[in-house]
């Protein structure tokens, strides 16, 4: 038998309790073969010195958003940005080099960072010269437009009726000034969706390249299809012409969002069923694309304090938040979907979000039985200790992002309260309820790149460098298994990959150095040398 390659001289990190560690590892038809003595009397086609680096399982982002992430690389970049007058002067750059009409589109802007009053629709017209702008909130759950965009959207000058689960937000005389919250930000994404099978797949394939220099090799996409989050109603079909045009380099799972499920006559034995054309749900597809759960938006963010709690915000215009529709349409359409055989992932990022998940959660379990793919839970901005016990009763993943603490921590404790820190991102917490934690970024709310959020797992340190919620801190060892075996199971493919060993798929990436061997303020400082999906480098090489 002829192997397709044997890495050896590597420090391999196996992810295998049984086996941690080995030197040689053999791949045949995209698979790990074995590793070591296994190897032994086999020849391979290709045989590669690693020269003593480090060899992990591939990365597993379990939440992230890629057509976004793709699509900010072609916008105005505003993530420096510190005062309203930086922001006109790159929308007037923008402007300067766009033919008239067209839209000056952006990404990366933090209210928050900014000092001074944030810019409005008035001096966004003025810097654009009347071209509509966009202006994408890194929290993904608002919009600052110019007065170009608001006329486009239909929202007069005098707001008469609020949108139910979001916000238009106005002056002292009820004018408004541009920015739009939640279910508001649909009034402009009407007028530039749906976008083009060839845009999204420009956008993923920017994407999957960053994806493959980082050692990512699997991501969940979270939320495609429908919602705000969505880019066409025809999005699974552009992920498929993607990939048959050869420009992924990293497998991919979908979460379909609830609102773009409807009602499926079948048999009169099998009733209405809330799901897609056909009976497609959850688990269609193969180890290069897949239809995982359906995302259900229950709330909104931290930041803009539209998150659902059960205490008010510090401060803020929502006192404690919102959640982004009726209750009882909410809960009626997400068992409906569960009932045809759909996963649920809930966003939940208040604690009243997370409670009104896990009684739907529970509910399902109770009518429907135990899913194919595990039911989530998205974020977890507050999660109480007794919440923690009933996910783990009921089998609950928790995706939770620890670079949010880096990039916006001191910016979250502003609005929760120093009481409520220790409840915020958990991780340590769910390892010690024997709760599974996968690995994710929301990227591009957040930096997403892998050995970035394993430090952040690690340290939970603010931008600013104070820690935040000391007793969820994980080891490095942790933090790599949540990224790889974590992100494997939460995505329902625990036992098929997220280890080195015989039978899981032969996906890795060579690292300069451990990261469990280095300080902890050096783990993002290491260098991804190759990364391989299926034994195929897409990234590097050896």
């Amino acid at each position: 038998m002829q192997l397709d390659l044997i890495v050896d001289n590597a420090r391999i990190r196996t992810g295998d309790p049984a086996r941690p560690h080995a030197r040689r590892l053999g791949v045949w038809r995209g698979l790990v073969v074995g590793v070591d003595e296994e190897l032994d009397g086999l020849t391979a086609r290709e045989r590669l010195d690693a020269r003593g680096r480090t060899v992990v399982a591939g990365f597993n982002d379990a939440h992230a958003h890629s057509v976004w992430f793709g699509q900010s690389m072609l916008d105005v970049d505003l993530e420096h940005a510190t005062s309203t007058e930086e922001v006109y002067r790159l929308v007037r750059a923008r402007a300067d080099e766009l033919i008239p009409g067209a839209w000056v589109t952006c990404t990366g802007y933090d209210p928050g960072h900014l000092t001074g009053p944030e810019p409005d629709r008035d001096g966004l017209d003025a810097a654009a010269n009347g071209r509509p702008v966009l202006i994408r909130h890194n929290t993904g759950h608002a919009f600052t437009v110019s007065g170009a965009v608001l006329y486009m959207a239909g929202i007069s000058e005098q707001v008469m009726q609020q949108p139910e689960g979001g916000h238009i937000h106005v002056d002292e005389h009820d004018r408004p000034t541009g920015l739009l919250e939640e279910t508001a930000m649909s009034l402009v994404q009407r007028l530039l969706h749906p976008e083009s099978h060839e845009h999204i797949g420009e956008c993923l394939q920017r994407a999957s390249a960053e994806y493959a220099a980082e050692g990512i090799t699997s991501v969940t996409d979270a939320g495609i299809a429908g919602g705000w989050i969505g880019h066409s109603t025809l999005e699974f079909g552009a992920y498929q012409r993607a990939r048959a045009q050869g420009l992924l380099k990293t497998r991919f799972q979908t979460m379909v969002t609830l609102d773009a499920l409807h009602p499926v006559e079948g048999h009169t034995d099998d009733g209405a069923q809330v799901t897609l054309d056909a009976g497609v749900r959850t688990g269609v597809g193969d180890e290069w694309l897949q239809i995982g759960p359906t995302k259900v938006f229950t709330d909104g963010a931290m930041l803009g304090a539209t998150a659902a709690m059960t205490q008010d915000y510090c401060h803020g215009p929502h006192g404690s938040g919102y959640l982004q529709g009726d209750p009882g349409e909410m809960r009626r359409a997400s068992l409906a979907a569960a009932g045809a055989g759909w996963s649920l992932a809930m966003h939940a990022i208040g604690d009243a979000a997370l409670d009104f998940s896990l009684d739907v959660i529970e509910e399902a379990r109770e009518r429907f039985g135990r899913p194919a793919m595990p039911h989530r839970v998205e974020h977890g901005g507050v999660v109480r200790d007794d919440q923690i016990e009933r996910m783990a009763a009921l089998g609950v993943v928790m995706a939770t992002q620890p670079n949010f603490i880096s990039a916006f921590g001191d910016s979250v404790e502003e609005r929760i309260g120093a009481a409520r820190v220790p409840l915020s991102y958990p991780a340590g917490r769910l390892l010690r309820a024997g709760l599974v934690l996968p690995g994710s970024s929301d990227r591009p709310v957040a930096g997403g790149r892998p050995l970035n959020v394993v430090q952040d797992f690690v340290l939970r340190r603010t931008e600013t460098g104070r820690v935040y919620g000391r007793e969820d801190r994980i080891t490095v060892e942790q933090a790599l298994h949540a990224y790889t075996v974590g992100s494997a199971e939460a995505t329902g493919w625990g036992g098929r990959k997220g280890r080195l060993v015989a039978g899981q798929l032969a996906d890795f990436a060579v690292l300069s150095e451990d990261p469990r061997e280095v300080p902890s303020e050096e783990i993002a400082d290491l260098e991804v040398v190759a990364t391989a999906v299926g034994g195929e480098f897409v990234h590097g090489g050896l």
